[in-house]
């Protein structure tokens, strides 16, 4: 199951602090069809929801699907959700930091080899989000939105939508939108 943190429509940026305003959304999903559907039952039935300290009203519900996955090997682009979570030597990576694509390419190519895959190539960062950190059982997560685009096989691109790039991704993180 992936979360995506609220995001607030016209909410005034300002620097160190997380701002709101009264319009908003809220992303929960899974590529399991089972679980998706209790989502949405357990939503429909919400009149708020507990954000932290703060209460979020309910006015609707959207289905959203991530459209087909691609038929064919090739050239694909992935866009996540929530942040994509990266490390080289106990050090949280960024898009555009040294090693985040090598890292993420070692992520990518582990993944394909537990599941008997061909390693996907040529991974390319085309558009990175802010930095978002996040605590998680008093552990800090830092990372940053991407969109990506990387050669690979198709079997391995419907995986990867199930399961997520990055690291952490059991706790969420590197959804693919």
């Amino acid at each position: 199951m992936g979360v995506a943190g609220p995001v607030f429509v016209g909410a005034p940026p300002r620097k160190g602090v997380f701002t709101t305003s009264g319009e908003g959304s809220v992303w929960f999903g899974s590529p399991v069809p089972e679980i998706a559907s209790v989502l949405v039952r357990s939503l429909a039935s919400c009149g708020e929801l507990e954000w932290g300290r703060t209460r979020l009203a309910v006015r609707g519900i959207a289905l959203e699907g991530g459209g087909p996955a691609p038929a064919a090997d090739g050239l694909v682009e992935l866009e996540t959700l929530t942040p994509v979570v990266v490390k080289h030597e106990s050090r949280n990576l960024l898009p555009g930091d040294e090693y985040f694509v090598e890292r993420l390419a070692h992520n990518l190519a582990h993944k394909a080899e537990l599941l008997g895959l061909p390693a996907p190539r040529g991974l390319r960062v085309l558009e990175a989000g802010p930095r978002r950190r996040f605590a998680v059982r008093g552990a800090p997560r830092i990372g940053a939105k991407v969109r990506v685009e990387l050669d690979a096989d198709a079997r391995f691109v419907a995986a990867l939508r199930s399961w997520g790039m990055g690291l952490d991704t059991i706790q969420g993180f590197g959804w693919i939108r």
